[in-house]
């Protein structure tokens, strides 16, 4: 039975198919379009003017964030991250990545477990019922205070890697996939919160943010495979673990199923049926539309790896978008340290960004 909008009692729609997706969405989207007689500049600046609701203070808050993020990644690099990697004695090249990873999975940790909380151990029926996200939905309504908190969360770190794609972290093969990951991110995060649908905001953080969690996890145990000279089975077999977990659980059932069946059914479908005049409903759509192709573009990336593991290109878990993969110079280096204490990059001489090169080519 599906459920209508609206008021206590309500039955619970059953979550749907690929199938059932692509036609309830199909239809939605092709009755709103037929439907939308005076679609154009004009009735999107009236839609602004009617729905938009933001205080100026709110994106200063956002803009400090970024900063104080920033600033607080610096100070824990420096003094956290990178002393730490020399106490382990990685290589080189790892020494330069960790900090990174180490940074991104604390992020994530937090950001997650929070979104976890507010979607399990509150009131918020949102996971479970994905329609609900926009029942009692009203222009300019308020947003609850533990909602504002993860937005202003994510919305100053979303701000803060845009910055960091292009001046701290790694260049890698999808770096450009990444900034627009990161731009249409925060768009989402901007404008959902403008507009009042924060709630469907909190189901699409919590189902990405999971990911990065295993990713950064994973490469960190890649990482610490050698140090001080000697190979680490045990760190070996977690990121090999890690990368299985990541590629099934995460990235395919996280964000190929759950997001679609959830989130793209909500706003394309349910979204009409509780509000049928919702404002910027393509825009939203098409926003979250690209979100899905980049989910899949990330998801070949594994598909390729997968493949270079069973052709035995590929003898060991590494991250396939890196530029400067090199299968088994790691081992060579590490049976290097057993001679010497001195270690040299292969980039000796070069001046080094998160193991990068700094000469970052769009």
């Amino acid at each position: 039975m599906e459920a209508a909008g609206g008021g206590g009692g309500v039955v619970v729609e059953p979550m749907p198919g690929y199938e059932e997706l692509v036609r309830r969405s199909y239809a939605s989207l092709a009755g709103a379009l037929r439907g939308c007689s005076d679609c154009g500049w004009e009735r999107a600046r009236r839609a602004w003017a009617e729905s938009v609701c933001l205080s100026w203070g709110e994106p200063l808050l956002c803009l400090l964030g970024a900063l104080a993020l920033t600033l607080l990644r610096r100070a824990a690099t420096r003094r956290l991250f990178q002393p730490f990697a020399e106490w382990c004695q990685l290589l080189p090249k790892d020494a330069a990545k960790m900090p990174e990873s180490a940074w991104k999975l604390a992020y994530y940790m937090l950001s997650w477990s929070y979104s976890a909380y507010l979607l399990f151990f509150t009131n918020y029926p949102f996971f479970h019922d994905p329609p609900s996200v926009f029942y009692d939905w009203k222009r300019g309504m308020e947003v609850p205070l533990d909602i504002a908190g993860a937005y202003l969360l994510q919305g100053s770190f979303y701000s803060h890697s845009i910055y960091a794609a292009l001046y701290m972290d790694a260049w890698r093969k999808d770096s450009v996939i990444m900034l627009v990951h990161h731009v249409v991110t925060l768009m989402l995060i901007v404008f959902s919160y403008m507009l009042r649908y924060h709630n469907v905001g909190i189901l699409v953080l919590f189902l990405h943010d999971i990911s990065d969690i295993q990713l950064e996890f994973t490469k960190l145990n890649v990482y610490f495979k050698y140090r001080g000279g000697v190979y680490h089975q045990l760190n070996d077999i977690i990121s090999n673990a890690g990368c299985i977990s990541f590629s099934v659980s995460c990235r395919f059932w996280f964000r190929l199923y759950w997001f679609p069946l959830k989130v793209l059914y909500a706003t394309c479908h349910s979204s009409l049926r509780s509000v049928p005049d919702i404002p910027f409903y393509f825009f939203f759509n098409a926003l979250l539309f690209v979100l899905t192709l980049m989910n899949i573009y990330w998801f070949l990336y594994i598909i390729l790896f997968v493949a270079k593991v069973f052709l035995g290109e590929v003898r060991e878990v590494n991250d396939v978008r890196e530029y400067d993969l090199d299968d088994g110079k790691k081992v060579a280096v590490a049976a290097k340290m057993k001679d010497g204490p001195t270690l040299s990059s292969w980039k000796e001489g070069k001046h080094l960004k998160n193991g990068m090169v700094k000469d970052k080519r769009l």
